[in-house]
């Protein structure tokens, strides 16, 4: 990691975020076709609300307004944790596919946790 932050680029946080959009998007085109304006419409836009609010906070002026855009990016985190559970228990998503992407918000939430108490 660089040693001086210059934009939301370099930070880990917003980059494993990104990762799990990614991921996501991959993951939920097996959905059934019946749920692509119901649950996989509502895991995208949960995961991509996570790195959007990472890199709109990292923009503004003022350390009240990017902590409060980071705590969006957390709540953004428990909501997609939830559809990822829902998803599963569905069958929708396979054990080892469910397991890795709720490992990956969590640590996504740990960072954005120790972000926040750090601003």
């Amino acid at each position: 990691m660089k040693d001086k932050i210059i934009s939301f680029r370099d930070l880990e946080v917003w980059r494993l975020g990104k990762a799990i959009v990614l991921e996501i998007y991959k993951t939920t085109k097996t959905f059934p076709i019946e749920e692509i304006y119901c649950l996989t419409n509502q895991m995208r836009r949960a995961a991509v609300s996570i790195p959007s609010n990472i890199a709109e906070g990292f923009s503004r002026y003022h350390n009240k307004e990017y902590r409060q855009l980071l705590f969006v990016a957390l709540g953004s985190c428990a909501e997609l944790e939830t559809q990822i559970e829902i998803a599963y228990e569905l069958g929708y998503l396979d054990k080892s596919s469910s397991q890795s992407l709720l490992e990956k918000l969590d640590h996504e939430s740990r960072m954005l946790r120790n972000l926040i108490k750090k601003l």
